[in-house]
């Protein structure tokens, strides 16, 4: 019988290939020029989200190493923060599927670091849209995504609709 501890772990890197799946669809084919897309002057361009999100996963793992480090790394270009953003995800899926012990709860680092990735997919998806290059939305409770799943490979949309 599985453990308390061991079906959280499962749930978080759930919610790790959500991010991938869901991610990916938000960076996949965007134009070349929206990672300085910016709908105001006050507003995080998606290329400025996008390597926030990186920063966001690097913190995630150092705190469920027992070494919580915040880096500001800044802006790279689309395709580099794009390759960090699926790199991020996998070693950070590497630990939750590996034995070695959480130094945080897991419902923290879901409410943390992970929540907020999750809700810089969706601004990024937003701008997407706001930039005239729309990613389509879809059935999510109908997608394939399954737990190690982390990658840019990800299986195609069952149910996408405009």
């Amino acid at each position: 019988m599985r453990s308390d501890s061991d079906l959280k772990r499962e749930l978080l890197r759930h919610a790790l290939a959500t991010l991938a799946y869901r991610g990916g669809k938000a960076v996949r084919n965007a134009p070349a020029n929206f990672a300085e897309y910016s709908c105001n002057a006050t507003s995080r361009t998606p290329g400025q989200i996008l390597a926030h999100i990186g920063d966001l996963l690097d913190w995630g793992l150092s705190i469920a190493r027992g070494k919580q480090t915040w880096r500001d790394s800044g802006v790279q270009n689309w395709n580099q923060d794009v390759e960090r953003f699926f790199s991020g995800l996998k070693a950070f899926d590497d630990f939750w599927a590996s034995d070695r012990p959480l130094e945080a709860t897991p419902e923290k680092l879901f409410q943390g670091p992970i929540a907020d990735a999750l809700t810089h997919v969706g601004q990024i998806a937003m701008l997407r849209r706001m930039a005239g290059a729309p990613v389509k939305g879809e059935s999510y409770f109908a997608a394939e995504i399954t737990v190690g799943c982390v990658g840019r490979e990800q299986t195609a949309p069952k149910r996408e609709f405009d």
